[in-house]
């Protein structure tokens, strides 16, 4: 499900930031995005997402933002020491006049780091990194329960359309005998071309094309799918690879129906007509069903 959260900590004059952004994934895709110093901490910030999250694309990014008085200014007093021996050990071989210009000083390179210097991880920082970490899932998931919400309250809407289109089909399934004897006749007739056909045989055959289109088991088992799935957007907990399956079932039984009410002639057409809209509620299911954990 896509969401999005970010936890801001202050750590020894320090601000520690981590974001998460997360989109639709069948399983749990992390990948993390921070300084090569925190590379220590990442199985620990990962066991932290996973208690957590089950599921989704999310990327997770870790910043700690120190503060001017905290590291000097980012000033390279090294550098700046040299700078000045130099400048003291060159006045007195060359016998110069004259007094270091600091304006001057602080616009030779490097005399500012871009970045501060390397960080020791201490057990206090990497604390507080697990603990924001946590912290942000827990935004995340809140985000993701308003949006999943309203996500659910709409596979209820599309339920509910799949329960009625197979109660449509189950009362027009029983028509179905009497359209395969007289299209079965229509066309032994045109066959024979006026020979006798006896009743009974006829009679026969029909029961048994209406036997192999008899599409009564799936529609039982497609209700039966409709109630389960109503059960599990209900449920608390991780549901949607337990959806996936659920719906693949669905999408069988309905391609089943498809494959046997070709030879049914009106009333055939009818039946696939519902089953097609069952199969576009089915897969609009599916397709919200990525944004479930």
């Amino acid at each position: 499900m896509t969401g999005f959260a970010r936890v801001r900590k202050p750590v020894s004059g320090s601000e520690l930031s981590v974001t998460i952004k997360s989109v639709n994934h069948r399983g749990l895709d992390l990948h993390f995005h921070m300084a090569g110093e925190f590379d220590a901490v990442e199985s620990a910030m990962r066991a932290a997402v996973k208690s957590r999250v089950a599921r989704g694309h999310l990327q997770i990014t870790l910043s700690l933002t120190r503060s001017t008085q905290a590291d000097g200014g980012y000033l390279n007093r090294d550098l700046l020491a040299a700078y000045l021996q130099a400048f003291e050990q060159a006045r007195k071989e060359f016998h110069l006049k004259g007094e270091p210009d600091l304006n001057a000083a602080l616009r030779v390179p490097a005399m500012f780091r871009a970045e501060p210097a390397a960080l020791e991880l201490s057990e206090d920082l990497e604390r507080a990194i697990v603990e924001a970490t946590g912290e942000t899932c827990e935004v995340l998931n809140a985000f993701r329960e308003r949006e999943g919400a309203a996500i659910v309250a709409e596979m209820r809407e599309r339920c509910e359309a799949i329960s009625e289109r197979a109660d449509g089909m189950e009362k027009i399934r029983a028509k179905a005998t009497a359209a395969f004897h007289k299209r079965l006749k229509q066309r032994l007739g045109e066959l024979l071309k006026g020979a006798g056909v006896d009743p009974h045989r006829l009679a026969q055959e029909a029961a048994i094309l209406a036997d192999r289109s008899d599409i009564s088991e799936e529609l039982v088992r497609l209700k039966t799918h409709a109630t389960q799935l109503r059960v599990l957007l209900d449920s608390s907990g991780e549901v949607g690879k337990k959806l996936d399956f659920l719906l693949q079932e669905m999408n069988r039984e309905t391609n089943t129906v498809l494959s046997k009410t070709g030879g049914a002639g009106d009333i055939g057409l009818t039946i696939t007509g519902l089953a097609l809209e069952t199969k576009a509620e089915v897969d609009k299911i599916r397709e919200q069903s990525l944004n479930l954990e």
